[in-house]
């Protein structure tokens, strides 16, 4: 089954989950905003999409130049950020198979499809 990790207030989210829909395979929305993601599945995530944390994070949030920019996180630290602002992750993010992307361009959802 397709996951895809979204939130329903950003346009380039409501495309990736039309991609997906499209795809006529079954899904799960997880709505990571109103059901904020633990460390551990944040961990899974990283691992699955092969990136590191600061990959992960949007870093045109005021929230990230408020309180995080131009400072020295560790990966765990950038890990607990997203945990409690979960508006810092990058989104849509769709697994499928043991393999994952960020949506953006929505196309790298197909490469997993």
């Amino acid at each position: 089954m397709i996951k895809i990790y979204h939130n329903n207030r950003c346009r380039k989210s409501r495309e990736g989950l039309q991609t997906v829909q499209n795809s006529g395979q079954p899904y799960k929305v997880i709505d990571y905003i109103s059901n904020p993601l633990n460390a551990t599945e944040l961990n899974e995530i990283i691992i699955i999409l092969g990136i590191s944390p600061i990959d992960l994070i949007r870093r045109n949030e005021a929230v990230w130049k408020l309180e995080y920019k131009g400072k020295q996180w560790s990966d765990q630290e950038l890990i607990e950020a997203m945990v409690s602002h979960p508006k810092l992750i990058e989104r849509p993010i769709v697994i499928h198979k043991n393999k994952g992307v960020i949506g953006r361009p929505n196309e790298k959802i197909l490469e997993i499809l």
